[in-house]
């Protein structure tokens, strides 16, 4: 064997060597890639990261829809009273707006009980906040059995008195309820809606006591 053919060999099989280390670095790389790609996979809105939970709650924000629901459901059937006995306009007009409110927001914390897996207040539950799905006796503002039957009786100003009063203490009890859930809430949404009910039910606070001369 020649020099030349000798040499010629060793510098096949040097380049052969080398070619295999270029080769298992880039088979290195790939592999790096490809488990970048598996982190980057685990990124809010991906594949993997749908199995965990799409927002949290905690249990003050269970019971703030558990308790608001029949809450919001009385006030509607307060101010669905005042078409036919309320005298005043302006009496009126505030029962309208308050059921254009809180009927929406009933439907909103409804789908959250729902998404949660938790009870749904039952409809019937509204006097006096008896409500076994939310663990409470009596809500704070909610109106008893003999408080109802006498707005129902009432007619023209005795009924306009009689509504601003107990709208009057019904919403301080959401606003109440409200507070808590902003306090100590978890669920964005929920304490937004607090935050929300906390500013439109203190306004119309305002507006009724100063319908009923008491401001």
């Amino acid at each position: 064997m020649t020099i030349r053919t000798k040499t010629r060999r060793a510098a096949l099989a040097a380049l052969a060597v080398t070619s295999a280390l270029v080769l298992a670095a880039c088979g290195h790389g790939d592999a790096d890639a490809g488990h970048t790609g598996h982190g980057s996979s685990a990124a809010p809105g991906s594949s993997a990261g749908a199995d965990a939970p799409a927002v949290a709650h905690n249990a003050q924000d269970v019971t703030f829809a558990q308790g608001m629901i029949p809450h919001h459901r009385q006030a509607l059937e307060m101010a669905r009273l005042a078409d036919g006995r309320a005298s005043s306009a302006r009496v009126k007009d505030l029962a309208a707006r308050i059921e254009k409110a809180q009927d929406p927001e009933i439907r909103t914390m409804t789908g959250w009980l729902k998404s949660w897996g938790e009870d749904v207040p039952m409809a019937g539950t509204d006097h006096s906040g008896h409500s076994a799905m939310s663990g409470m006796s009596e809500m704070s503002g909610m109106m008893s059995d003999a408080d109802m039957s006498a707005l129902e009786k009432a007619t023209g100003k005795d009924f306009d008195a009689r509504f601003l009063a107990l709208m009057v203490r019904h919403h301080q009890g959401a606003v109440e309820m409200a507070t808590t859930e902003k306090d100590k809430g978890r669920y964005g949404a929920a304490k937004d809606l607090a935050d929300a009910v906390v500013t439109a039910q203190n306004a119309e606070i305002g507006e009724m006591k100063q319908l009923l001369g008491t401001s």
